[in-house]
């Protein structure tokens, strides 16, 4: 009898956590530069948030975006992107002009605040997990030595969303280590995860021999065209 109730425990204890919702998925997008002073600290919040995952129900997908506006000012950012920096300032379009600059943080697409601010972005990320989310399914593959093909299926669309969506699949390289030489930070060797290689609107990815594979990821974002939230994510290594 005592085997018996303790193997019923066991069954229901096994069903419950079968039965445990999916984690909500959380974008958060840092843009940054080598360049800037202010960012390392930034950096590192983001490769926290990243490696620690520290809210219940979450998973935060980090977008290290590194924006070139900061190259000529003593040094260039090897990572930075020009769409990147096409992508902070449609941003801009939503906050305001005057909401451009580094280390900002993007949750969401929803709120916006300085990238350093380690328990601002934990309090955006849990308003944001609250709100409802499409279910996004992503797979990735290496199609050929410099080609990844990803694919994503949404479905389960958030019933108040009345814009146009698009989704959008980027390239992250983790652990992308820098010596700097000049500028801001010159002399200091920098770390960097979740650093945005690509972004393609197709999901073929190309030129991606440059990078290490094991530490590739991809990431598919759905987005309102109009007021660039972000209703749901997914984030998956390269087959």
């Amino acid at each position: 009898m005592s085997r018996l109730f303790l193997l019923g425990v066991a069954t229901a204890v096994s069903l419950s956590a079968q039965a445990a919702p999916p984690r909500v998925a959380v974008v958060v997008e840092l843009f940054t530069s080598e360049g800037c002073s202010s960012c390392p600290p930034a950096d590192a919040v983001l490769s926290r948030l990243a490696a620690g995952q520290p809210i219940d129900g979450v998973q935060v997908v980090p977008l290290g975006f590194h924006v070139t506006y900061w190259d000529q000012l003593g040094w260039k950012d090897a990572a930075s992107l020009g769409d990147a920096t096409a992508r902070q300032q449609e941003y801009g379009r939503v906050f305001g002009e005057d909401r451009v600059y580094t280390p900002q943080a993007v949750v969401d697409g929803r709120d916006e605040l300085v990238g350093s601010d380690e328990a601002g972005l934990k309090r955006a990320v849990a308003r944001a997990a609250a709100q409802p989310h499409a279910r996004v399914t992503l797979s990735a593959h290496l199609e050929s030595p410099d080609l990844i093909v990803a694919t994503a299926a949404v479905d389960a669309v958030p019933a108040g969303v009345k814009e146009k969506l698009r989704t959008l699949y980027l390239l992250t390289e983790d652990g992308v280590t820098s010596i700097v030489k000049r500028g801001e930070n010159g002399g200091r060797t920098l770390h960097h995860d979740a650093v945005v290689r690509r972004v393609s609107s197709t999901g073929e990815i190309r030129g991606v021999s440059a990078w290490s594979r094991d530490r590739l990821r991809v990431v598919a974002l759905v987005q309102g065209e109009r007021s660039r939230h972000v209703f749901g994510a997914a984030m998956t290594a390269v087959r």
